[in-house]
């Protein structure tokens, strides 16, 4: 966007009399004390003057009689919204004449000079009026600034949202095969209790952080307090296990202690495991960070009516008493004179309240005062659901309908782990690794499903989609993008392109044996 100048003519008198004596008069009289001046031939180039830059208009009433004023006004009313130029409309001594009344009642920056007028008088209000013509180039020049960083704004925004995308879809890709490989390792593993047990905590950390990932895109959101949770019966335990396999290498570390307490009764609340998860997580992560090495964590629950209390508390540095009132506000933190090695933007606690707030929760803070250690106390709603808990078989094990499935990956260890994956699972799968590849596959192969990653090399997904259904041979057949691009234009894409379903990668494996069973009779 193009930055304001100043204009050397936006300063100048723009005068407009019926006789060119009268015009000749008033542009020496400007002429002596400096100030700018022009003398308009006529009412039709009034508008041309003014687009050239103009201060103020001295127009004598003569000059607008008859159908004049109405040149005049519509030159006036094309102004930009910033622009009240003002007019000095010279009158005729004692006469209050049609012309002067129809001004009056249709511009909206005029001033009446009645003549006779004294040269004094007239600069005098000349230099008025060119004053606040200056105020208006002001408020012009500022205007056209904020424009200019509301579209660096604007232009910053875009590229975040770029840099976001990219980075969701460049974690996305490794995190597919390690998910598949933790399914296959499920499905191969023969039962060993200790690997089971390894599984299912590298799958809560994986889910995790394919949460995490899928919340670069929606920063702005988080921002606005507008976090989505996926609310569902949840055991307080499963939870708190979670927390603190996350936690526990930030604690181990520091060589502190944790003690865990939990009734031997399930807690069932009606939350978002992972975003509860993270309170607890950022919980325990603030007890480690902010004390001395050695020290001691205490992390309780217990059930009161229809709530559980759950405390995490510690031997830290504390908090002031005049920051307690502010501690969970955002960018809130304390005192970084003190001796926590490791600091933070001061976000966490206000997601926390605003999470558990979400879960229709409560949380408060105590602390005797620095080195007097902090307790964070949260009280959560318990679900009228019952204890009884899911079935312990993770949903890909049960199997699938016989496909043949085609998956189309450039990233080799995606592509081998999804295949080998869904190979024991009892479906027929083939591999390509390029579009041009993929294409080939298909006549001989024939499959029923193709999964297709969007982002490759050379041929795109997008492009495939669109060669695969220009064959007619091959428009009955199911195309899914399997893909690390997931933003509401990448899905508007794939659609036009011919897919029919758009799922994210990693692969989730429940969503993506029911979508192959809805397919089984095809």
């Amino acid at each position: 966007m193009t930055v304001f100048e100043p204009n050397p003519l936006s300063q100048r008198v723009v005068i407009l009399t019926p006789t060119g004596k009268d015009a000749v008069l008033t542009k020496g009289l400007l002429d002596e004390v400096s100030i700018e001046s022009f003398v308009c031939p006529g009412v039709d180039s009034i508008e041309q003057a003014m687009e050239q830059g103009a201060g103020c208009l001295l127009v004598a009433e003569e000059a607008i009689a008859h159908r004049g004023l109405q040149s005049l006004s519509a030159a006036l009313d094309a102004q930009p919204p910033w622009s009240d130029l003002p007019v000095l409309l010279l009158t005729r001594y004692g006469a209050n004449s049609a012309t002067v009344v129809q001004a009056m009642q249709i511009l909206s920056n005029v001033t009446l000079l009645e003549r006779p007028v004294r040269p004094a008088t007239l600069l005098s209000v000349i230099r008025t009026a060119l004053k606040a013509r200056a105020r208006q180039y002001q408020v012009r020049a500022h205007l056209l600034e904020q424009d200019r960083v509301e579209e660096a704004l604007r232009e910053a925004d875009r590229r975040k949202d770029e840099f976001l995308a990219t980075l969701a879809h460049e974690l996305r890709n490794p995190l597919a095969p390690i998910r598949n490989g933790m399914h296959i390792l499920r499905l191969t593993g023969g039962g060993d209790p200790a690997a089971t047990q390894v599984c299912e905590m590298m799958e809560r950390q994986v889910a995790q952080l394919v949460r995490l990932v899928d919340d670069l895109m929606e920063v702005s959101r988080i921002t606005r307090g507008k976090v989505e949770l996926r609310a569902e019966p949840v055991d307080l335990a499963a939870v708190i296990r979670s927390a603190v396999e996350s936690s526990r290498p930030l604690i181990e570390a520091a060589g502190h202690q944790l003690a865990i307490s939990l009734p031997a009764e399930p807690l069932i609340l009606n939350g978002d495991p992972v975003r509860l998860s993270q309170v607890f997580a950022n919980l325990l992560n603030n007890a480690a960070k902010y004390m001395n090495e050695g020290g001691q964590i205490w992390l309780a629950a217990r059930r009161e009516g229809g709530s559980v209390l759950i405390s995490v508390r510690d031997t830290g540095i504390g908090i002031a008493a005049d920051m307690l009132p502010h501690i969970f506000k955002m960018f809130t933190q304390v005192d970084r004179s003190k001796r926590q090695a490791q600091g933070g933007l001061g976000i966490g606690l206000t997601l926390v309240k605003t999470l558990v707030e979400m879960h229709g929760g409560q949380i408060e803070a105590h602390s005797a005062g620095n080195d007097q250690g902090s307790e964070f106390v949260i009280r959560l709603p318990l679900s009228d659901e019952s204890a009884q808990s899911a079935a312990n078989m993770p949903e890909a094990v049960l199997g699938l309908p016989h496909h043949r499935v085609l998956v189309v990956d450039d990233n080799q260890d995606s592509a081998v782990s999804l295949g080998r994956l869904l190979g024991l699972l009892g479906v027929e799968v083939r591999l390509a690794h390029d579009g041009p590849s993929a294409l080939q596959i298909l006549a001989s192969y024939k499959p029923t499903v193709v999964l297709l990653d969007i982002g490759m090399p050379g041929m795109d997904g997008y492009e495939v989609a669109r060669r695969i259904r220009e064959r007619p041979e091959w428009h009955d057949l199911t195309l899914i993008a399997l893909t690390g691009w997931g933003q509401e234009e990448d899905r508007r894409r794939s659609n036009h392109a011919g897919f029919n379903h758009h799922l994210l990668k990693p692969a989730d494996m429940a969503s993506l044996r029911s979508l192959l069973v809805s397919f089984q009779n095809l």
